[in-house]
């Protein structure tokens, strides 16, 4: 029996099974998780990609844990109103962006925890430190770039510290 399911949501140019959620489904899977990744490629509309993770959660027995990672992030985070999560782990997310700001849902009421780096020139930080301050989620800046790469080893144990909070209730 698994401690519940881990939904997977990539970036607007990367892939279901890029470096980053490989790295993290490994983590999720040692810490007894199931793990999937959506498949979004051919879909840019970020509000598609909204219906189809919600789609996709509709159709589980238990909430899941969401992670998104930029444009990802959004749509996971977006997912939320509606839709009952056990917590948000969130990778550089696109939050604040013009013509998606109105579409932020309010505050989920779930553990939410954003991983950003301080050298981010495609996704502003300024848009995860609004989110955290309004919210009070979880922070954490690195010192790392958009994609994060160099920082996949601290990205999984802060994954592993918000999967053992949420098996723990």
């Amino acid at each position: 029996m698994s401690a519940g399911e881990v939904v997977f949501s990539h970036g607007q140019e990367s892939g279901p099974w890029g470096t980053k959620i490989r790295a993290m489904a490994a983590t999720a899977r040692e810490a007894g998780w199931a793990v999937t990744s959506i498949d979004y490629q051919g879909i840019a509309d970020p509000l598609e990609r909204v219906d189809k993770l919600r789609a996709y959660c509709a159709g589980l027995a238990e909430p899941p844990l969401l992670v998104g990672s930029s444009m990802g992030g959004f749509v996971a985070l977006t997912v939320t109103a509606g839709t009952p999560v056990r917590g948000l782990f969130l990778l550089a997310p696109a939050l604040y962006l013009p013509g998606l700001e109105e579409h932020l849902p309010e505050p989920p009421a779930c553990p939410t925890t954003i991983v950003h780096g301080w050298r981010d020139d495609v996704v502003p930080i300024s848009g995860s430190l609004r989110w955290g301050e309004r919210t009070h989620a979880r922070l954490l800046l690195v010192d790392g770039d958009h994609r994060l790469t160099d920082n996949i080893d601290f990205i999984c144990q802060a994954l592993a510290m918000c999967l053992a909070e949420a098996a723990a209730g």
